[in-house]
């Protein structure tokens, strides 16, 4: 016989239980989570909830609370408006989760398919999607809310215009019907969606940038009747005028695409960000999430995504406790039912699916250090290696190790970086480190490195790219620290060698940054436009990956990447080399990697633990459905740090 608990309101905001009550309360998590989440009154066959202000929310947990208890639900009064409603969302949709499902597993309704592609040849003449991303586009079209994992440089933007191409393109009376675009992203994938869009459409979108303006302005651009067809906001500015947005959003059919959506996974009340974003949710009449590492540190992260997109459901039905502990265990059979609940929300195109040529990394490019920087090396190794051979675990993982790990890191690459921790070490120990004269101070030769040497990585870089801009080729060149980008591209400047930078302090154009301020032209925006350009003569970009690791393609006119300096953290170093290698390249492109290594240095073994790291990863992108990384992005992590003192043990047996 079905066990069944019967619901029905008895008036304005109260629900009554009755039938399997006891099931209910036996059950010691279901009890728990009812009496944390209603005002109830419990008796022997009776349960009373009260004050509910949410009908569609209380019927939900009720639902999910006769689940984990294996008990039916039944509606006593399905006439009741309130009950009836619930009802028919509920059955429309689970109707289209089953279709949305459908069309993510490529079984479609062709005519329906040719439909929306015929739409996208009428509308978007610049641009042919390929199969994955028209799946993706049409799959995105029809929920309207949908994530998209896809790896970076599988054109998530053009799939989101593909599908926005088509809404737009509806008559006024459908409901599905959109008119405008929001972006909330980081400040680099303002230019990018930009000129997308010519790309995609063959003319320059009328867009607002709702950065580098007063709150004033933002707001009176939120409140004007007739707002560009983009606007585009970074996610540190929601939380200063979300009232506003939520005005713009209800007046408007707004599409909003959460850009890198990975920085509102923080699900904790203290998240400001992740809060003001969620929070606009409900008022979009359509949301998109995309982001190719969804879940960077487990599966909670994936809460808010699926939240956002459908804030009225409860796509993931597990807790963020949960998802936390499914995340530690490998084979936790959990994972299975997870991604069941959220397989026909997201698409996922893996890198294998692009049909990119394969890139030539070449062999790591040993490079031996001069003199003097072997010496500071050698005096900052032997400094530091006492204390991280440590037995004191809490010393082994602080802070101050893993600022030790970076010491190391730029005593091997540049030494000039130095100068200023020096100096700041030497005014708490009471050196006048100015004043240093002894010949044989560490402290006088690297005070005195800019003075008296090139770092031989430089020399190395500086040959290769003249063999490069020798050969008709453009070379993109990567760099952990600012000083590092600053110095280097002074050098190459000395030589004649025409460069530009980007990094963090790279502005952004804006309202008051335009072609008539000299400023703009020292933009990201700028500079990118040049690099880009076949013509231009800029052969030379030196960049941070940690600034420039998002939503910027560089593969069109450059195909080589020299890595000057790297760090522990691979997530950053697989987006840096995901810039020149992208979908697009024809067959007959040869992509490069050059990786510049000090000998006998923590070079050696960070390229050693990126490569672990790098093949680890690519695995888990190419095998799981949400790949999970484990440190991946640390910098210095255990592993790494037990790595350095590997290495260095080794060779100082040789």
């Amino acid at each position: 016989m079905t066990m069944k608990l019967f619901i029905e309101t008895t008036d304005d905001s109260t629900v009554l239980l009755t039938g399997c009550v006891k099931t209910l309360t036996n059950n010691r998590r279901a009890n728990r989570l009812m009496r944390d989440s209603f005002e109830c009154l419990v008796e022997d066959d009776r349960i009373e909830i009260s004050n509910v202000v949410d009908f569609h929310r209380c019927f939900e947990r009720i639902d999910y609370l006769a689940k984990l208890c294996g008990i039916e639900t039944e509606y006593s009064d399905k006439s009741n408006d309130v009950v009836s409603r619930y009802l028919s969302e509920e059955s429309r949709f689970s109707a289209f989760s089953q279709k949305a499902l459908s069309i993510r597993n490529n079984n479609c309704d062709l005519n329906d398919l040719n439909a929306f592609k015929n739409v996208l040849i009428d509308q978007m003449p610049r641009r042919t999607l390929y199969p994955l991303q028209m799946l993706s586009a049409y799959h995105l079209a029809f929920s309207q809310n949908a994530c998209n994992f896809s790896v970076p440089g599988a054109g998530k933007t053009s799939v989101v215009y593909g599908a926005y191409a088509y809404l737009k393109n509806l008559p006024d009376s459908d409901i599905k019907k959109i008119d405008r675009l929001l972006i909330i992203g980081p400040l680099s994938s303002f230019a990018p969606w930009e000129m997308e869009y010519e790309e995609c459409f063959g003319s320059k979108v009328v867009s607002k940038r709702l950065s580098g303006i007063t709150p004033d302005a933002k707001k009176q651009y939120l409140y004007d009747n007739d707002p560009a067809e983009l606007t585009l906001l970074a996610y540190q500015s929601v939380d200063s005028i979300v009232d506003e947005l939520k005005y713009f959003l209800r007046k408007h059919r707004v599409m909003v695409v959460l850009d890198e959506a990975h920085k509102i996974k923080n699900t904790s009340e203290n998240s400001v960000y992740a809060q003001a974003v969620m929070s606009l949710a409900e008022d979009c009449s359509s949301r998109v999430v995309l982001s190719g590492t969804p879940a960077p540190n487990g599966y909670e992260d994936l809460y808010n995504l699926f939240k956002f997109i459908w804030p009225t459901k409860r796509v993931i039905r597990f807790q963020i406790g949960q998802l936390k502990d499914m995340s530690k265990r490998d084979d936790d059979n959990r994972v299975e039912q997870l991604i069941d609940q959220i397989s026909p929300y997201f698409i996922r195109v893996k890198k294998s699916d692009l049909g990119i040529p394969a890139a030539t990394v070449h062999p790591p490019i040993i490079v031996h250090m001069k003199e003097d920087q072997q010496r500071i090396y050698d005096f900052i190794e032997q400094a530091y290696i006492r204390d991280l051979m440590s037995p004191d675990e809490k010393l082994f993982k602080s802070v101050v190790t893993k600022a030790r790990i970076i010491r190391l890191m730029q005593a091997a690459s540049n030494p000039l970086l130095l100068e200023q921790p020096l100096a700041d070490f030497a005014k708490i120990e009471g050196i006048d480190f100015a004043g240093v004269e002894e010949d044989d101070s560490i402290f006088r030769l690297i005070r005195d490195y800019s003075y008296n040497g090139i770092p031989a990585k430089f020399e190395k870089a500086k040959e290769i790219i003249n063999d490069i801009i020798a050969d008709g080729g453009k070379v993109v060149v990567w760099a952990c620290y600012i000083k590092t980008i600053e110095f280097f591209s002074s050098y190459l400047t000395s030589l004649g060698i025409y460069n530009k930078t980007l990094y963090g302090e790279t502005p952004v154009a804006n309202d008051e940054l335009t072609p008539d301020n000299e400023e703009y032209y020292l933009t990201r925006e700028v500079i990118i436009k040049e690099f880009n350009s076949l013509s231009s003569e800029l052969k030379v970009l030196i960049a941070n990956p940690f600034a420039v690791s998002e939503s910027i393609s560089l593969h069109k006119a450059c195909h080589n990447a020299i890595y000057l300096e790297r760090s522990f953290n691979a997530a950053h170093f697989i987006q840096s080399k995901d810039r020149i290698h992208r979908y697009g390249l024809p067959n007959n492109v040869q992509t490069n990697y050059y990786y510049l290594v000090s000998d006998r240095s923590i070079d050696q073994t960070i390229d050693e633990r990126l490569e672990i790291k790098e093949q680890r990863m690519i695995e888990i992108m190419e095998k799981m459905p949400i790949p999970l990384f484990s440190n991946a992005t640390d910098m210095g992590g255990d592993e790494d740090v037990k790595a350095v003192l590997r290495d260095y043990a080794r060779r100082i047996k040789t």
